[in-house]
């Protein structure tokens, strides 16, 4: 009998899997992990690549990123301390660290409050910004 620890340390070929392409990624959700890896599973449901993202991420082996547009979580394959930029226009997730240069000034404006957690920062990213420009002239 496997025991209740074990079980959830055990490591499928899908959360192997899962984890190398996230890492190629850097950030995705599982219908992007999903079809990258039907190439090698054909037969890979969409509920298989959900539990082995949840495992994963309850096991700290992955982490958690803002959220797509359409509310769609997304993974995130680093695992240190960092904020993310997002583009309002495509969607893309970067990876930044300005908290430390930002907090002094974002807890004067929470007087008697710490601030906690990552920042998430939108704005338009540069290579929406030169297709934007390219459509305008």
């Amino acid at each position: 009998m496997i025991s209740n620890a074990s079980a959830k340390a055990r490591q499928t070929k899908y959360c192997k899997a899962v984890k190398s392409a996230l890492s190629r990624y850097g950030h995705a959700t599982n219908s992007m992990l999903l079809n990258e890896l039907r190439r090698i599973f054909p037969g890979l449901s969409a509920t298989t690549v959900h539990r082995a993202t949840a495992r994963l991420a309850d096991r700290g082996e992955i982490g958690l990123a803002p959220a797509t547009k359409d509310g769609s979580m997304r993974y995130d394959a680093n695992l240190k301390p960092h904020d993310h930029f997002v583009c309002s226009d495509c969607d893309n997730l970067l990876d930044i660290n300005v908290k430390s240069k930002l907090l002094p000034i974002l807890e004067s404006y929470v007087a008697d409050c710490q601030l906690l957690g990552s920042l998430t920062i939108s704005g338009t990213c540069k290579n929406c910004i030169k297709q934007i420009r390219k459509e305008r002239y």
